[in-house]
């Protein structure tokens, strides 16, 4: 059997004590000043003896795991996956690998994995929260360092950082209104979420202020869901509406394919607006009018005060002041209504 590689096989390699590769090969060759040749050196060898550290040791000695523990709420919904994706790409930027879950709506999933997160001894968690109360987050966030992203708690002291959607859609509803549609069916998500609870307010705020009915149907932020409601809300013929607004693109798809079956034909037959961007949404016929959701730089956000929080609780220092920000999403016009 091939003798497994160490530090102190490296160190005999290249000459350097061992102290200094353990500062190369974790990143700190700047901190200590070792030179770009010795650094060139041990990480060069390092690759060619496919090098893989103790991470387990490492935390121990260090008190750092150099992971950060992702939670979503059903990462096949291509929304969840795209923000995923970012905070993921953030994260290795800083030198730090993910442990992903799923809790798939459910506040058990949930428990479990924040737990599992515990055992796993994460640096810090960034959750997308399913539960109605905050009580788990916050036990848990006094022992490791969480930020909420894309849902919040509306009595909570954790950081968070969120999509206004009550603004979004406020505006796409006024943004139908401004095009003349007056009967409105908003497909809304899952109905305990934060997000489709704004975006009901948001809807109901922008028929308030204009001469229109509206009513909101729908479960889940699923295709099935939105192909369900569409052929409920036209069946036998009936046409009640005049426009939809779908509160998500999974939501919308199923919506697109009902009309399909339907034989109705935006903005023909009636206009639909969505909730969230995404790129094929342009390549759809006719192309979909949607809100954008700044996903990005809410991702950049939650990992930069993740990051705060991390670093002042390793130095002993006050944690910095409390971030709670609703940012505002975007319009993007497109053909479908």
């Amino acid at each position: 059997m091939a003798q497994k590689n160490t530090l102190h096989t490296l160190s005999e390699l290249t000459g350097y004590a061992v102290s200094t590769v353990s500062r190369v090969l974790t990143g700190q060759a700047k901190k200590y000043r070792i030179s770009a040749e010795a650094e060139s050196l041990i990480t060069r060898e390092a690759q060619r003896l496919n090098y893989q550290p103790n991470l387990v040791a490492q935390s121990l000695r260090t008190q750092k795991s150099q992971t950060i523990g992702l939670l979503v709420p059903g990462i096949e919904n291509p929304f969840f996956a795209t923000l995923s994706g970012i905070v993921i790409g953030l994260l290795r930027s800083r030198g730090y690998h993910t442990i992903m879950a799923d809790s798939q709506e459910s506040e058990q999933e949930e428990a479990a994995s924040l737990r599992m997160f515990q055992g796993r001894n994460v640096d810090g968690i960034i959750c997308i929260p399913v539960s109605q109360t905050p009580a788990l987050h916050d036990e848990v966030s006094r022992q490791i360092p969480m930020v909420l992203i894309d849902r919040y708690f509306r009595e909570t002291t954790l950081p968070y950082v969120c999509t206004d959607n009550f603004e979004g859609a406020r505006c796409a509803s006024a943004f139908l209104l401004e095009k003349g549609y007056r009967r409105i069916l908003a497909i809304q998500g899952v109905p305990a979420s934060m997000p489709n609870q704004e975006r009901v307010r948001g809807f109901q705020a922008a028929l308030a202020s204009g001469d229109a009915t509206g009513e909101v149907a729908g479960d889940a932020f699923s295709v099935e869901n939105g192909y369900r409601q569409t052929l409920a809300a036209f069946q036998d013929g009936q046409r009640p509406y005049d426009a939809i607004f779908a509160f998500s693109s999974t939501i919308l798809l199923g919506v697109i394919d009902a009309l399909r079956t339907l034989g109705l034909r935006p903005p023909r037959d009636l206009g639909v607006i969505s909730f969230d961007n995404n790129g094929f949404l342009d390549f759809v016929d006719p192309a979909v009018t949607r809100i954008e959701q700044p996903l990005r730089e809410a991702g950049e956000i939650a990992v930069d005060t993740l990051f705060s929080i991390i670093d002042a609780r390793r130095r002993g220092l006050p944690e910095p002041p409390l971030r709670q920000l609703l940012i505002p999403p975007t319009l993007v016009v497109r053909d479908s209504c």
